[in-house]
């Protein structure tokens, strides 16, 4: 599915439908990958621990192929805008337990859905500020300082010892 929205914007989505992975476990990983451009998005699917991240990343390569094959598009242009987890059927099953008795187990399923959108020309991307950048801090006053509003604050311990004295 392919839309062009009021921004001007191509859309490109895919969805995986009954991924054997509860929606709640899948939406801890879509939450890392929302806002961030493909290569990033495949980036963090790659290290991620999480088992959902290798049904999302072939989620993720089906929308990429999708745009460079249907539309034209950059895969590398392109930016995850929407991405969801909506619960799919579970399936129920059975564990035998002791005294006749029995525990539902509930293999829960979940739809995965990925909208990228080309990334604006006119945005910049945003950076962290490196450390290099950060302000440097000024070194602390000293004792001699002459002002009462220079002088660093006497602690508990400095003030016993002073009144000892």
């Amino acid at each position: 599915m392919s839309s062009v929205a009021t921004d001007g914007r191509q859309r490109v989505r895919a969805q995986a439908k009954w991924v054997r992975t509860s929606s709640r476990k899948a939406r801890l990983v879509l939450d890392h990958i929302r806002g961030r451009t493909v290569p990033e998005a495949r980036t963090v699917l790659a290290f991620s621990t999480r088992a959902a991240a290798t049904d999302i990343e072939k989620v993720l390569r089906s929308a990429v192929a999708n745009a460079e094959a249907n539309h034209g598009l950059d895969g590398d242009e392109l930016v995850v805008e929407v991405a969801y987890a909506d619960e799919g059927p579970t399936l129920k099953r059975w564990k035998p337990r002791a005294r006749g008795r029995v525990n539902r187990i509930r293999k829960r399923t979940c739809h995965v859905t990925l909208v990228l959108v080309e990334q604006p020309e006119s945005a910049p991307r945003r950076r962290r500020r490196a450390k290099a950048d950060a302000p440097v801090a000024t070194a602390a006053p000293t004792a001699e300082a002459t002002t009462p509003a220079e002088k660093p604050k006497a602690s508990r311990r400095q003030k016993k010892k002073e009144a000892v004295a």
